[in-house]
């Protein structure tokens, strides 16, 4: 391994002692065009989004139809799983592995439902809610955003 690798691992070291002595629960550092953001295991922060998100409004229904319309009012009932980090999707823990979790899987808070990998740093991601995968709303591979939803749980 180079000295500059090494440095860097020692760096990264030295910044995991100092988020558990200092109960740490992410922190972030940024050096000209360097990041290193970490994250410990389990936890989830929600950030500010720096820009509002647009605002979609419905479509109007036509007259005499209102409240028939079961679609939306289905997802309306459903739990996202955001990502907590930017990052690339990954379902499952290897490309010859079977993927975390399926539609149809139930999910627990602690389940692992997929990786999202940050600066070659692979982060796990739990559900943090209990009950059935609706939709996987990302593909294998795909770049997200903080923020992002990955899956839709129909909750317990």
């Amino acid at each position: 391994m180079g000295d500059e690798k090494k440095n860097d691992l020692k760096k990264v070291k030295e910044l995991i002692e100092l988020m558990i002595e200092k109960d740490l629960v992410e922190v972030e550092i940024v050096d000209g065009d360097s990041k290193i953001h970490l994250k410990r295991p389990g936890s989830f922060v929600q950030m500010p989004i720096a820009a509002p998100m647009p605002i979609m409004a419905p479509a109007a229904a036509p007259a005499g139809d209102a409240g028939s319309s079961a679609a939306p009012a289905a997802d309306d009932k459903l739990a996202d799983i955001k990502s907590p980090i930017v990052g690339t999707f990954y379902s499952a823990p290897s490309p010859d592995s079977p993927p975390y979790v399926k539609v149809g899987d139930h999910v627990t808070p602690d389940t692992v439902v997929c990786i999202v990998e940050a600066m070659k740093v692979m982060n796990e991601i739990k559900a943090e809610t209990t009950g059935t995968i609706e939709k996987i709303s990302i593909a294998n591979g795909q770049a997200v955003e903080f923020g992002q939803v990955l899956f839709k749980v129909r909750p317990d």
